[in-house]
């Protein structure tokens, strides 16, 4: 499939949900999949940069490109996206300004707005223990990047009050996902 510079179509939804490390991206993620069920791809940050091409998140790191092609690809098939990780506003930005721009259908960013001692006591919580050796308090706090919003006020900011739960039912409203149907294929 070629790649286009509009990608997706009317029907497409975009999402994008960026916080710091532990804010709870990866959940509302799953949540807003599990959800919505068939139709609906996440393009995962830590996959494509850690697992795929086992990359450090640096300035000009190949995983920006790459997760601007696969959201790309995804929509031009038809499926809905969402697009989640830490993905700091200055190395990342320029890419998901873009990705915004381009697409043909609706697009909504959320950002997990979430204090630094909240995201110490949910990094505790996971129950990895091999993780849980590897990323470190230090680590966690060397990472921690306050409200680091992408330019031109084109997040909703979720602060540590609202649950997983209501998180995932306001991105389903907003986008309008929860009124649409999913695959079948």
């Amino acid at each position: 499939m070629p790649r286009t510079t509009a990608p997706g179509n009317g029907g497409t939804r975009l999402v994008v949900v960026r916080g710091n490390s532990a804010s709870g991206k990866s959940s509302v993620a799953a949540g807003i999949r599990d959800r919505f069920g068939r139709g609906l791809a996440l393009v995962g940050q830590d996959n494509l940069r850690r697992t795929v091409l086992r990359e450090r998140d640096v300035p000009g790191g190949a995983n920006i490109g790459l997760i601007d092609v696969v959201a790309r690809y995804a929509l031009d098939a038809g499926y809905h996206v969402v697009v989640e990780g830490i993905l700091y506003a200055d190395r990342y930005g320029d890419m998901l300004a873009g990705l915004l721009r381009d697409h043909r259908g609706v697009s909504r960013c959320y950002y997990l707005d979430i204090p630094i001692e909240e995201t110490l006591t949910r990094h505790s919580s996971k129950t990895d223990p091999d993780y849980l050796a590897r990323v470190t308090e230090l680590e966690l706090r060397s990472w921690y990047r306050e409200r680091d919003l992408l330019p031109g006020g084109v997040e909703t900011v979720v602060g540590a009050d609202s649950t997983l739960a209501e998180t995932i039912d306001r991105v389903m409203r907003d986008t309008g996902l929860a009124g649409l149907p999913p695959r079948i294929d």
